[in-house]
């Protein structure tokens, strides 16, 4: 146990930031920033999450920092129930996830993971935004082709395609010039057109119905209002019900989602954990959301 690294990690936290932390000690800032990447790894989690606007303790940061507040036998217990108490999956765990998936999947997911890790509660937000996952404490976050971000890393465990759908009784369009057609469209919607199967056939949208959910969306094409453009995975019922019929896949489009989380070298054992069990439940990569 290096005690050297532990004073200096107490230092920064109570400081809360390496620069005051150095001005107060004397020593680099490099120094006290090495001094926390050792005990890090000593203790095998993540004690202090970076940002831009500063340090913040992680879980098992507070918990050391808590625990050695007292004598020098006190600050021995502390490193290692650090160490060993958050060697498997425990503690909250909040969860920031896009609207429709959290609503359509989350649910099952979030009882299911709690069920297969007992000691984790699971907290999760659903959110279309980008939250900051260090300044608003959230441990994950479910995205959608997401922007490369070096603070960030995960793995994508789904893919999904866009696809036109319209009910049975709305004739499909011929192939060949582009076909407009009466269509249910998102609120924010911008002029295009929708190429379908590699070109094949080229659809001009005329906007009957606008609508801020891609549930709304679809359920508006089952009743008959025009064509819509809609995730596949939550048309797969009402396809094989015959409720809608698929006219074509958008070309060269394709959603992924992705599990990301802050720490590049040690995450914590809950957030391996359900990086994990997103991956494992969706091994063929296909996603199907039912509602």
């Amino acid at each position: 146990m290096n005690l050297n690294a532990l004073i200096d990690f107490a230092l920064v936290a109570t400081n809360e930031g390496l620069g005051k932390a150095s001005r107060a000690s004397g020593r680099s800032k490099a120094t006290l920033s090495r001094r926390i990447a050792d005990l890090e790894e000593q203790l095998g989690v993540r004690l202090i999450e970076r940002s831009a606007r500063g340090l913040k303790l992680t879980e098992a940061g507070e918990m050391l920092i808590a625990r050695t507040e007292g004598p020098l036998g006190e600050v021995i217990e502390a490193m290692t129930a650090a160490q060993e108490g958050l060697s498997t999956p425990r503690g909250r765990l909040r969860v920031a996830a896009p609207v429709l998936f959290s609503q359509l999947a989350m649910g099952r997911i979030g009882a299911e993971f709690c069920a297969a890790y007992p000691q984790v509660s699971l907290d999760v937000v659903a959110e279309d935004r980008l939250v900051d996952l260090v300044e608003e404490q959230y441990d994950v976050a479910i995205r959608i082709n997401p922007s490369p971000d070096s603070s960030l890393v995960g793995r994508c465990f789904a893919k999904d395609r866009l696809v036109v759908v319209a009910a049975p009784g709305i004739a499909k369009p011929t192939r060949g010039a582009v076909r407009p057609v009466p269509s249910i469209v998102f609120s924010n919607f911008q002029p295009t057109h929708w190429n379908l199967d590699d070109g094949r056939l080229i659809l001009e949208p005329v906007p009957k119905l606008w609508f801020s959910s891609f549930l709304m969306i679809r359920d508006a094409a089952i009743a008959g209002g025009g064509a819509a453009l809609i995730p596949q995975s939550i048309a797969g019922s009402q396809l094989a019900r015959g409720e809608l019929v698929q006219w074509g896949t958008v070309s060269g489009v394709e959603a992924q989602l992705w599990v990301l989380h802050t720490s590049r070298r040690l995450a914590a054992p809950k957030v391996r954990a359900f990086v994990d069990f997103m991956c494992a439940r969706y091994l063929d990569m296909s996603l199907v959301l039912e509602g």
